[in-house]
């Protein structure tokens, strides 16, 4: 028996699921999305990320299925970074992490250590997802660590390359 799909429609920039047991599970089980009354309200990241787990189907506002293609091509028309991050997104939660948006922190992401979940502890890394043959100033770099610093976060610098593949870089502030 073929398992049942969540179904999302998209409203604005987020896509809102159906309410349902199988929708507010997701968001128990996997910390995906944000808990709005009775549905789960997912970004694009997290919703493109369940539609290739094959988890979730995804409808326009007139309620007509929106093709993975489709979808894709509308996440990158709405953010121009959207593969780089999905990359890094898709991999840290196949690692076994919760990955939650980190803009109020200045950053993309902020990551939860295995096992917690928000609200249980506080995210052990803020996350900056950027392209192998991105240029980062030092100043850049030292925003970056001063904002993990400040938030008592761990700086990850989410290095993907051509094939999609990533590496993180870890850095911290350290008395000597």
């Amino acid at each position: 028996m073929a398992e049942k799909l969540i179904s999302g429609a998209i409203v604005s920039d987020i896509v809102q699921t159906e309410d349902s047991d199988l929708a507010r599970e997701l968001y128990n089980q996997g910390r995906y999305g944000a808990l709005q009354d009775k549905t789960v309200q997912l970004s694009f990241l997290e919703a493109y990320h369940l539609v290739q787990k094959n988890k979730l189907k995804v409808t326009d506002k007139t309620g007509k299925k929106v093709s993975e293609t489709s979808f894709l091509r509308r996440a990158q028309r709405k953010e121009k970074q959207f593969w780089i991050k999905y990359c890094v997104f898709k991999d840290l939660r196949e690692r076994g992490y919760i990955v939650k948006t980190a803009l109020k922190f200045g950053a993309d992401f902020r990551v939860y250590d295995r096992g917690v979940k928000p609200g249980e502890d506080h995210a052990k890394w803020i996350v900056f997802p950027v392209y192998e043959t991105d240029v980062m100033t030092w100043y850049e770099f030292s925003a970056k660590n001063r904002v993990a610093h400040s938030t008592k976060k761990r700086l990850l610098l989410a290095v993907v390359d051509q094939e999609g593949d990533v590496s993180y870089w870890e850095t911290r502030w350290i008395r000597p």
